[in-house]
Parts: C-alpha cells; structure tokens; sequence
C-alpha cells in the first residue's frame, strides 16, 4: 500500500509535459504489442477452425463407413435371401413331378410364382443398396482427400504459430517489461483512464498526435486555439469527438523518461 501510495505521487508530482511524454511512449510500445498479438492472434483461431473441421470429417468418415458396412451386410441379406429362394423353387419344381390332382400342381406353382417374385425383389433391393455403396464410396474417398488436405494445412499453421510464437515471444515479453515501467511512472487515475480509453478504442489507441491539424484517431478538425493549448502541453486535452487524449507531433521525436 505504501509503494502504491509512493507511485501515486510521484506520478503526480510529474508536470504535465512529462506525463504526455510517458503517455505517449508507451501507447507506442502498446502498440507494438497489439501488433504481435494480432499476428499472432489470427493463427490460433484458423489452427481452432481447422482441428474443428478435421473433427468433423472424421465423424462424417465413421457414421459413412458405419452406413457402408450396413449397405454391405444389406447386399449379402439379399444374395442370402436369392439363394433361400432358389432352394425352394428347385424343391416345388421336384415336388410337382410327384403330385396327384391339378390342385397341388397349381398350388406349388404359386410357390414357386411367389419365390420368383423374391428373387425379383431381391435383386432390386441389391441394385438399390449398391448403387448407394458406390455413392458412398465416391463421397468416402471424397472425405478422405479433404481430411488428408486439413490435416497437412493444420500442421503448416501449427507451425507458422510456433515459428511466429518463438520468433515474438521474446520481444513481447521485453516490450511488456518497458510498458509495465511506465506504468509505474503515470498516477493510478492518468493510468485508468488511459487504458478505458485503450480498452474502447477500436483500434487501441488513446494517445494520439495531431496531424494535418486534425485528431490521428478519428480525423475530425481540431480548432486552432486548441491546438495551441495541445502544444503547450500545460494540460490533458482529449479529443472531444472520440475522447482519445491529443499530443502535439512534436513530440513524436522526443524520448519519456523510464525511470
């Protein structure tokens, strides 16, 4: 509580110049930072996508060879079933050589009428089932080359992440340092508000110069008389259409203090 406090004052104790400078230093080194995140923050999203859609695939490739399989079994069904048929017209057909009256002959041959009409069926349903594996088989194929091409994207991303996260890392981690340090130099309310401002700002900026006489985050006209009071640096002025704090370009070329 005491360092706090102590923080507090000093920050405090800073004229006004001195803490746009900081201000402006780190939404620099801020800035720095969100542009490594953001590299980087885009590959994590497509490598989560890619994992998503090869999941998928992979369940559609399970239930596919699950209803193939079925298909399969169906076909040999059938086949089993033409050759129950067959069995049985070759039994009516031998029982008719042995009958005693019209009545058996003309019953066995609706036998074997019936048994023939199975077989018909049979076929059908055979001819039915396979043109539905082959179907499958083409979509099946199709499935595999597009789960083999996520995959080999996947690892490319995984890689380009892992490059970018090793390549960046370590200059993160340095400009996370740096800003933390001005942190401690800017009093805690200063610091608040700035990071409000960061934090509604699309795109992270709450500090930012005039140019062309003109706010750097939305464009709008700043009027004369403000600019000079801009330039004086005897106060923070925020832009009164977006409410990002305003710096003269000035001080662009100048180096805040870090300790």
């Amino acid at each position: 509580m005491a360092t706090e406090t102590k923080k507090a004052q000093e920050g405090t104790d800073r004229s006004t110049e001195e803490k746009l400078r900081i201000l402006f230093e780190m939404q620099q080194i801020d800035s720095d930072i969100d542009r490594i995140r953001i590299l980087r923050g885009e590959l994590p999203l497509e490598v989560q996508d890619l994992e998503d859609e090869i999941e998928g695939l992979q369940t559609r490739l399970t239930n596919l060879q699950d209803e193939m399989k079925n298909l399969e079994a169906s076909i040999a069904n059938k086949k089993n079933d033409i050759t129950e048929s067959q069995a049985l017209i070759k039994k009516y057909q031998e029982q008719q050589m042995n009958v005693r009256n019209n009545r058996e002959y003309d019953s066995l041959s609706k036998e074997i009428e019936f048994q023939t009409l199975e077989i018909e069926l049979s076929e059908k349903r055979i001819r039915e089932f396979t043109a539905q594996l082959e179907e499958k088989q083409k979509f099946e194929t199709d499935s595999k080359a597009a789960l083999d091409e996520h995959v080999g994207a996947l690892e490319d991303k995984k890689g380009e992440l892992n490059s970018i996260v090793s390549e960046t890392q370590k200059d993160e981690e340095e400009l996370k340092r740096r800003s933390d340090q001005f942190e401690d130099l800017i009093e805690p309310r200063l610091l608040s508000a700035y990071k409000r401002i960061r934090r509604n700002a699309r795109n992270g900026l709450a500090v930012v110069p005039v140019e062309r006489d003109a706010c750097g985050g939305c464009f709008n006209k700043i009027p004369p008389q403000r600019q000079l009071d801009i330039k004086s640096r005897k106060k923070i002025i925020v832009c009164e259409y977006c409410g990002r704090i305003l710096v003269d370009n000035e001080i662009m070329t100048e180096k805040a203090p870090e300790e």
